[in-house]
C-alpha cells in the first residue's frame, strides 16, 4: 500500500479519488472536504465536492 504525502488540495483530492475507486467512499468523501478548504476559489471548491456527493461526516466545532 502506498503511503501518502497530503500537502495541497491536489494531493487531498487524488487520495479522495483513489479511495472512491476502491469503495471507501466515506473516506472519499472526508478527503475531498480537505481538498475543499484548501482551495481560494469556492467554484472551485464547490465543483470538488459535487464529485463527491456523499453527505459530510464532518463535526464542525469539535472541542
Amino acid at each position: 500500500m502506498p503511503l501518502f504525502s497530503f500537502n495541497t488540495a491536489t494531493d487531498y483530492l487524488e487520495a479522495a479519488r483513489q479511495m472512491a475507486a476502491s469503495g471507501r467512499t466515506t473516506l472519499a468523501r472526508l478527503l475531498a472536504e480537505e481538498a475543499a478548504d484548501r482551495v481560494s476559489d469556492p467554484a472551485e471548491a464547490a465543483r470538488i465536492l459535487a464529485e463527491f456527493p456523499a453527505p459530510s461526516l464532518r463535526q464542525e466545532g469539535w472541542q
